[in-house]
């Protein structure tokens, strides 16, 4: 596969001035950039060895160190794989026992979201299953699960938002000494629901693999049948449609693409970089909440959560600075080509989520690791649905700028020259060509899946949409980078605080907006009675301070909204929104003015 190359990372000298010298031009060919001898030169500031220079002489590699190591994948993991191929799977589920948490039936774990179980206070429910894998004509020899005919796993509905789906994303755990498929005792196969082409996610992925700056995971599409024997046809398997498997980034996968298996490894479920010292504690800690901290953070390695805590304290301390910051606990090429990816294919849900944090044992340095791409090549299927799923502040850098870690990086002139130059060379490599070509392939796997049974009656597309989204893909990086582009002329995005009654007064105050070229900022207020403000009982413009007073209205529902404009006369949402069927309502806020006199909130829960 064609892979992206760029100049080497030379310590001391910009990204950007690099690319310069070089004419501003990416270079793109098989491989890794460069020799190893070059790489590590490169990594250590000096240059290549040239040889012997001598009788006698001896040939040195400098010596690394290891918090200047950059990651990097194992391209044999990749070798042979088919990207367009189809596996099948045969799953046959049971209820198991109590002991093993898999006495439950397949129509109980198909009937609950990960909010139910959370307000239930119970883990997951759980079956048992029998899988085997094979071709259409059925299981295969040399295939796990072959002549079996007990259970050889444990399965569970898996994902957050998309476990309130009907068509569920499945986790497939094979027992200890029951085999692997390809390595993998975890097995995660998602239906992409909310994607109506059902192969965004093998795409990000896929593309990633031609990124040596980034670590992938290996992808399949999988054609799933399931027989349940706690159902009414005990003895038939049910044609559930066309998954994609997604490999488990846990110890196994990080030994199989090269990582340290005893190092740090957290899946972010819900994280801002804050510090969090309520919850994020070590486990000899009297009062450390396993289950708190894992609703932040998922604990897939090492347990010692010191060097974790080293690092938030450390992020959150403003007294240090930016680049000192990022030099001591992080790896400036992962973070700015995770974030360029991201951008560049509008993937925008990965502000505080859908990203793995990484540490190796011995090191310092943390690396961001990407998770769940469906949400990418979004924007012409939101169009077409009428849905505002990606808009405003979520379009460009502002989309991270709730996060601190992402806020202190983007904060920094020098990180932003970076990141500019990592994301012109990225665009060039997620050029439409070859989008198309990939995407072409896809859509004949897809196809014979999406619009038969029971693909087709979740999938809210016709035949004519399918085709019109699939063209539109590939000039989605152009459009992306151009929303980019604009986010850097605008303030960013800010929170607004909960209205509250003085002096018999509606009172609403705000966080300061901040702008990259300190221009000055004004605000309009407006209050309304409805999310769509067209009945306005107040507006309020060129406010300079954090703060808006008007009239107690009546009792009733309300909403207030904010927007920040900058001296050049580029304007900014605040980051609260209003969800409704059609989606998010930006840079506004609810509440509720009570027979009493008192202000309630209006809490939506994502």
């Amino acid at each position: 596969m064609m892979r992206i190359q760029r100049g080497f990372w030379l310590s001391g000298v910009l990204l950007a001035l690099a690319l310069a010298c070089a004419g501003c031009s990416a270079e793109y060919r098989d491989g890794q950039a460069g020799t190893a001898a070059d790489r590590a030169a490169a990594g250590s500031g000096k240059e290549a060895p040239a040889g012997e220079d001598g009788a006698g002489s001896l040939e040195r590699k400098p010596r690394i160190d290891i918090n200047q190591i950059h990651l990097r994948d194992k391209d044999l993991l990749y070798e042979g794989q088919e990207n367009t191929s189809v596996v099948t799977m045969y799953l046959t589920v049971s209820r198991g026992n109590a002991a093993e948490h898999t006495d439950h039936t397949w129509e109980e774990i198909n009937s609950y979201s990960t909010y139910d179980y959370d307000a239930m206070g119970v883990d997951r429910y759980q079956t048992a299953g029998l899988l085997q894998v094979g071709d259409e004509q059925g299981p295969l020899p040399q295939e796990v699960g072959y002549g079996e005919s007990t259970p050889n796993a444990t399965v569970q509905v898996r994902g957050q938002t998309s476990s309130r789906n009907q068509q569920k994303n499945y986790k497939i755990e094979l027992k200890k000494n029951k085999g692997t498929w390809r390595g993998q005792r975890t097995i995660n196969l998602n239906k992409h629901q909310t994607d109506g082409m059902r192969f965004r996610n093998k795409l990000a992925f896929d593309l990633i693999e031609g990124i040596p700056q980034m670590m992938g995971l290996r992808t399949q599409f999988v054609h799933l049948y399931v027989r349940d024997d706690t159902g009414d046809e005990p003895s038939v398997f049910e044609d559930y449609g066309l998954y994609t498997q997604v490999e488990q980034l846990n110890k196994t996968g990080m030994k199989a693409h090269g990582l340290d298996s005893n190092g740090q490894l957290y899946k972010v479920n819900f994280f801002e970089f804050y510090r969090n010292e309520d919850v994020i504690r070590t486990e000899d800690d009297p009062a450390f909440d396993e289950k708190a901290f894992e609703k932040l953070l998922e604990i897939k390695g090492n347990r010692d959560h010191r060097k974790l805590i080293e690092m938030l304290d450390a992020v959150n301390d403003n007294s240090i600075p930016t680049d000192k910051l990022l030099d001591e606990y992080f790896d400036r090429e992962n973070l700015m080509y995770w974030m360029a990816f991201q951008i560049l294919t509008g993937n925008v849900d990965t502000q505080s989520r859908n990203m793995y944090l990484y540490s190796p044992q011995n090191s310092n340095t943390w690396y961001i690791l990407t998770w769940d791409c469906d949400g990418s090549f979004m924007n012409e299927e939101y169009r077409l649905k009428g849905f505002t799923g990606k808009g405003s502040w979520e379009c460009g850098i502002s989309n991270y700028w709730g996060n601190v870690l992402f806020q202190r990086c983007l904060k920094s002139k020098t990180f932003r020259a970076e990141l500019d130059a990592v994301i012109l060379e990225m665009k060039g490599y997620l050029n439409p060509q070859r989008i198309s070509g990939m995407i072409d392939g896809y859509r004949q796997v897809v196809l014979p899946y999406a619009f038969a049974m029971p693909d087709m009656m979740h999938l809210g597309l016709t035949r004519d949409d399918y085709a019109q989204l699939a063209d539109g893909i590939p000039g989605e990086v152009e459009e992306n980078y151009q929303m980019y582009r604009q986010s850097l002329e605008k303030p960013m995005p800010f929170y607004i605080g909960v209205p509250y009654v003085e002096q018999g007064e509606l009172v609403v105050r705000w966080d300061p907006a901040y702008d990259l070229d300190a221009e000055n900022l004004t605000y309009r207020v407006e209050f309304a009675r409805d999310y769509a403000f067209t009945d306005v009982i107040d507006r309020q413009d060129g406010i300079v301070i954090p703060e808006a007073r008007t009239a107690l209205p009546e009792p009733g529902q309300y909403f207030v909204r904010i927007r920040a404009t900058n001296a050049s006369g580029e304007s900014q949402d605040a980051f609260d929104y209003y969800v409704t069927d059609a989606g998010k309502h930006f840079g506004m806020r609810c509440f509720y003015v009570q027979t009493d006199g008192t202000i309630g909130e209006d809490v939506y829960e994502e």
